[in-house]
């Protein structure tokens, strides 16, 4: 479900959680570009290094802000900006996050009557933004 719906853990939990597994992502990046015995597999580390780098900008920049469950609004209008700012070298990826940002931007200056199809918007743009970050808008 959308991350201006629910909200399970605390900013600082989730900053610990994500801090862990950008820790762990390259850890493994790296042992696989100890193990790896080809110029291909050091370059696919190296890339799937840069997208978790990514990803945890990512996930920082969107747990930043009002909390999204006593605010939904002013989350959405906090995340618009710095979300644009990131600099990310995935195609897919930038593709993903600029969607999402323009989705919060609707979201936030939607109307009652357009409320419920802006956040349909946001929920499609943070699933594409999951499909390559796991978790990191939910």
């Amino acid at each position: 479900m959308s991350r201006i719906l629910h909200h399970h853990a605390s900013p600082t939990r989730q900053a610990l959680i994500r801090a862990s597994a950008g820790t762990a992502a390259a850890l493994l990046a790296l042992a696989v570009t100890a193990c790896g015995s080809s110029s291909s597999t050091s370059s696919t580390a190296v890339l799937g290094s840069a997208t978790q780098q990514a990803c945890t900008a990512v996930s920082d920049v969107l747990s930043d802000g009002p909390d999204p469950d006593a605010d939904p609004t002013g989350y959405a209008e906090a995340q618009v900006l710095p979300l644009r700012q990131l600099t990310i070298s995935d195609p897919a990826l930038h593709s993903a996050v600029l969607s999402l940002a323009a989705a919060y931007e609707k979201f936030s200056t939607s109307t009652k009557s357009t409320r419920a199809a802006a956040a349909t918007a946001v929920t499609k743009a943070e699933d594409e933004v999951n499909k390559i970050c796991p978790q990191a808008a939910s």
